[in-house]
């Protein structure tokens, strides 16, 4: 399983303890793991930019692309623009750069981030010696080496400005580390993994778990393995590219995606309208609480029309005349939806061809027994010490990094100024 818990412990909690009750049911015994940027005691640590997940260039594009649209939402509804494609490109060369470099030892977002803080000369000379990704910096070293500062820094600065948003030394210790796999349907070693947000921090940390998801989703929509459970609480708030495609291709691959989110108009408002009505329209089953507004007109017609019988009196001073009539209207109005009490749910089901469900739309109510979900939740055991982390280590971390994306940028420079074959990538503006 994969949690997204907008609100961590809130979920996680449950899921943790569900766990707990039913591990001994799967055949090879899962493992759990959560991250979470605020309790590192509780967090595992995790490299998203794996190097062996990553084989090609595009891979790292990708990764790029979801780093940058997450700390600038924005950019998704702009996508082909020069002043936001740049950035990705800039991005992509650093990541791929550090990913070719030692066999991807110093490939993780901290590095990158460290990486890109480097003066001009000095970082294009660097990037220049890798060919592979010649074409994504040629752009930058040619406007800097004719004097275009402004355009310069109009391409560079918002993918800098932005990376300097998640530097945070918490942030780099989750990131710089590699307790286990992403791979959570693993047929051998199956995972249950809770990722965290902050409400009060999730444009920062929004960023980063987008790309865990982006990655994850990659490698859990494959055959031949287990069956996994996706679930995305408060959609909105996360940035996930290519989560159209997972959930159109994944249900062949045994992957259940549910998504949680409180209206629709919030979705358009943090994707794109054309996306946002992608992802509304490809559910096959859907579930709705009270909502309003555009979301409950689209959530009526989507729940289709009925026969009705309709009965009309008509009095006058001779007599009475009924009549009959019949006719379509909405099986469950939009002012039904809208005015739903707590507890009262609508919905629609799927089937299959072997599975025919005869009553594909409800209303129904969840009847609680609040005495008895009590008494579960006060013997919830809490969320697990992964390990006791201290804020030397923390720091020492964080300034390790630094250490190491300076190293890097010297050792590269070094070998450029002994080795004559490769002297003209120096980059020495006058």
């Amino acid at each position: 399983m994969l949690l997204y818990d907008y609100k961590i412990p809130d979920l996680s909690l449950i899921a943790y303890n569900c766990f707990l009750k039913n591990k001994h049911a799967y055949k090879h015994e899962p493992s759990f793991h959560c991250l979470d940027f605020d309790n590192l005691n509780k967090s595992n640590q995790s490299n998203p930019l794996i190097p062996e997940a990553m084989t090609d260039i595009t891979d790292a594009s990708e990764s790029s692309r979801t780093i940058m649209i997450g700390l600038n939402r924005d950019w998704a509804k702009k996508s082909g623009d020069f002043f936001v494609e740049s950035p990705i490109n800039f991005l992509t060369a650093i990541i791929w750069f550090l990913r070719k470099y030692k066999g991807g030892k110093y490939c993780t977002v901290p590095h990158a981030i460290e990486f890109s803080q480097a003066n001009y000369e000095e970082l294009f000379s660097v990037l220049r010696s890798e060919p592979t990704i010649e074409a994504l910096i040629n752009p930058f070293v040619n406007a800097f080496l004719n004097g275009a500062m402004a355009q310069l820094e109009g391409q560079i600065a918002s993918a800098k400005i932005g990376l300097a948003r998640i530097a945070s030394p918490q942030l780099y210790w989750v990131l710089n580390g590699n307790d286990f796999s992403l791979e959570l349907n693993d047929p051998l070693h199956p995972k249950i993994l809770c990722i965290g947000n902050n409400p009060q921090k999730q444009q920062v940390y929004g960023a980063v778990l987008g790309l865990y998801l982006n990655r994850i989703n990659k490698i859990i929509n494959q055959k031949n393995k287990l069956k996994i459970s996706y679930i995305i609480d408060e959609l909105p708030t996360i940035p996930i590219l290519g989560l159209d495609n997972l959930m159109a291709t994944a249900r062949s691959n045994k992957v259940s995606v549910t998504l949680a989110l409180q209206t629709y108009e919030m979705l358009k408002r943090d994707y794109s309208t054309e996306q946002a009505e992608v992802i509304m329209n490809l559910p096959g089953n859907v579930i709705s609480g009270q909502v309003m507004g555009d979301t409950a007109k689209q959530l009526s017609e989507r729940f289709g029309k009925i026969m009705q019988e309709r009965q009309s009196k008509s009095i006058n001073s001779n007599d009475i005349s009924v009549s009959h009539s019949n006719q379509l209207e909405s099986a469950i109005p939009a002012s039904k939806i809208s005015n739903l009490s707590s507890g009262q749910f609508v919905g629609l089901v799927a089937d299959n061809p072997e599975q025919r469900v005869p009553q594909k739309i409800f209303n129904s109510e969840f009847i609680n027994d609040w005495d008895a979900i009590k008494t579960e939740e006060d013997n919830y055991l809490p969320l697990p010490d992964i390990k006791e982390v201290t804020e030397s280590m923390v720091q020492h971390n964080y300034f390790q990094i630094k250490k190491e994306a300076a190293e890097i940028i010297n050792d590269v420079l070094s070998e450029i100024r002994n080795d004559p074959g490769r002297a003209h990538l120096l980059i020495i503006k006058e």
